[in-house]
């Protein structure tokens, strides 16, 4: 029984001893986690006021939101662990050896991560705009830090790492607002070269996508032994490139059967061996 006591007395004055010597300094950690969390949620409230304010892109708020809350949010685990009597200078040791660590074994997401803050900095393609890249064409859907969501134009949803995109060639097809469509058609020698010529143009005047204050092109590209091939460049806006496209080819194909315009005839050639 005196055991018993004598243990439990011990273990009083162990709890009270800690109390005594390290309550107070966690009870100041407490309320400095409470407080700094309140301060860093106040501070985000206004970094987004601001940058509303300032109209600064839509698609830089978010990165830059999250990553001012993550670094406040380290600064205030530091201030903490000080306030605990943690050496905060091996803390911070430790803390680089551990993000050395990831980084090492995440090479391929921060390479995406730096792509990322590329293309959210320089802007080679905004949101909505029709691009070309990586042998796929679609309308930007999303920029996110780690990749890009792209919308090809049969309702596809790809998915294109940062890393890669951000150091390859991509051809911003919205960027002007205007756009020229090139096609080519071979006809036969057969054919008058006005006649066709006017009959490609007919279809390019009654296109309702293609601009009235552009000039649109029918030039003859090459001549070959029984055919000949046409250029024809109609400017359009970027977001009815398609639609011009096969407006064109359909057209086109209806106007020179009107018109008798006809394809090369096949060629044959006969040898004479004795």
């Amino acid at each position: 029984m005196e055991q018993a006591q004598t243990n439990a007395q011990r273990i009083y004055d162990q709890v009270l001893t800690f109390a005594t010597v390290y309550g107070g300094r966690i009870l100041l950690a407490i309320i400095t986690l409470i407080i700094g969390l309140w301060l860093i949620g106040w501070i985000m409230r206004l970094l987004a006021s601001v940058l509303t304010k300032r109209h600064v892109d839509r698609d830089v708020q978010p990165f830059l939101l999250s990553l001012v809350n993550a670094l406040l949010r380290v600064l205030l685990l530091l201030s903490i662990a000080s306030t605990l009597g943690v050496e905060t200078t091996s803390f911070v040791a430790i803390i680089g050896a551990a993000g050395l660590a990831v980084g090492l074994a995440l090479q391929g997401s921060l390479a995406n991560f730096a792509g990322g803050v590329l293309i959210l900095t320089f802007k080679p393609f905004r949101v909505g705009d029709l691009i070309s890249a990586q042998g796929f064409t679609g309308n930007v859907e999303a920029i996110r830090i780690f990749d890009t969501v792209l919308l090809t134009l049969d309702n596809r949803t790809i998915i294109l790492p940062n890393g890669s995109l951000s150091t390859s060639p991509i051809t911003n097809i919205s960027t002007r607002g205007i756009i020229r469509v090139d096609q080519v058609y071979t006809v036969g020698n057969q054919n008058g070269l006005d006649a066709t010529k006017a009959s490609i143009m007919q279809v390019v005047n009654a296109c309702p996508y293609a601009l009235k204050d552009r000039d649109h092109d029918v030039l003859i590209a090459k001549l070959n032994a029984n055919s000949r091939d046409y250029d024809v460049r109609v400017w359009t806006k970027s977001d009815t490139y398609w639609d011009t496209y096969y407006y064109m080819l359909e057209n086109i194909a209806r106007q020179f059967g009107k018109d008798g315009i006809e394809p090369p005839k096949p060629r044959m050639f006969v040898t004479n061996e004795d």
